[in-house]
C-alpha cells in the first residue's frame, strides 16, 4: 500500500489541548485520486501535513510504501519528502528570482540524482506537458494564477514521486485556471499512475474525483467513491 494512516492523532498541548485530527485510519493505493473535504477547522490541512512527513502525529503513525515514519530523524523525513512526495499548496510559492524552468529544476537539484542537463530536460518536458511550453523563461511575476499553479504542480513532479499530496490547489483561482490546474493533476493520475490526496473545499471538484474522505471534527465521517 502506498500510503496508510494508522490510529492517526494530532493534538496541540495547551492548557486547554486542541485535538486536531483523531483516531484516523485509512490506505490509499496507487493511481488514486482521493478527495479530503470537511468544514472549516475540521482537520483537513493538519491531516495532510501529518502524511506529508511536515508535521508529527501524536498518536498512531503514517506509513509510506510500507515504511514506517514514527520513529524518523527529521533528516530521514526530509529524505523521503524529496524522494517519494510532491507537495502543492494553494498558493504556488515559487522562488520569485527563478524562472519556471528554474524553480522545476530546484528539487532535482537537491535530490542529485541526475546531472544538470538532464534535470533542465526533463523540468522543459513536465512544463511542455502542462501547456507552458511557451513560458519556460518566464518568471512567476510574468505569470497568470493558472499557469503559476501549474509551475508548482510540475516542480511537485519533478523527482517523480509516486504521491502528489495537495492542499486547497485551487482555492486562490478563479474558474478557468481552477479547471486548467485540475486537470493537470488528473492527467498526472490518468498518464502517469501517479497518487493525487488534495484538501479540497469545491464540492463539485471533490465530485470529479475517485474518492472522498470527509472529515469533521478531526475525524473520519465517511470515506467513499465519488
Amino acid at each position: 500500500m502506498l500510503l496508510e494512516a494508522r490510529n492517526l492523532t494530532r493534538i496541540l498541548p495547551a492548557v486547554v489541548p486542541v485535538t486536531l485530527v483523531e483516531d484516523v485510519n485509512f490506505e490509499v493505493g496507487a493511481s488514486e485520486f482521493v478527495a479530503i473535504t470537511g468544514p472549516s477547522g475540521s482537520g483537513k490541512s493538519s491531516l495532510l501535513y501529518l502524511l506529508g512527513l511536515l508535521d508529527r502525529a501524536t498518536a498512531g503513525e503514517v506509513l509510506i510504501d510500507g515504511l514506517e515514519t514514527k520513529d524518523l530523524t527529521p533528516a530521514e523525513m526530509a529524505r523521503i519528502r524529496l524522494e517519494k512526495i510532491g507537495f502543492v499548496f494553494q498558493f504556488h510559492f515559487l522562488l520569485p528570482e527563478f524562472t519556471a524552468l528554474e524553480n522545476v529544476i530546484i528539487p532535482m537539484q537537491k535530490l542529485g540524482r541526475l546531472p544538470a542537463h538532464e534535470q533542465r530536460e526533463h523540468a522543459a518536458g513536465l512544463l511542455s506537458d502542462l501547456g507552458l511550453q511557451d513560458f519556460l523563461d518566464r518568471r512567476p511575476e510574468q505569470l497568470s494564477g493558472g499557469q503559476r499553479q501549474r509551475v508548482a504542480v510540475a516542480r511537485s513532479l519533478a523527482n517523480t514521486p509516486d504521491l502528489i499530496l495537495a492542499d486547497e490547489p485551487t482555492g486562490s483561482l478563479d474558474s478557468a485556471a481552477t479547471e486548467q490546474v485540475f486537470d493537470s493533476l488528473h492527467k498526472i493520475v490518468e498518464n502517469q499512475k501517479t497518487t493525487v490526496v488534495a484538501v479540497t473545499h469545491d464540492l463539485d471538484l471533490a465530485a470529479r474525483m475517485e474518492r472522498r474522505i470527509h472529515l469533521v471534527d478531526g475525524r473520519i465521517d465517511y470515506d467513499r467513491p465519488c
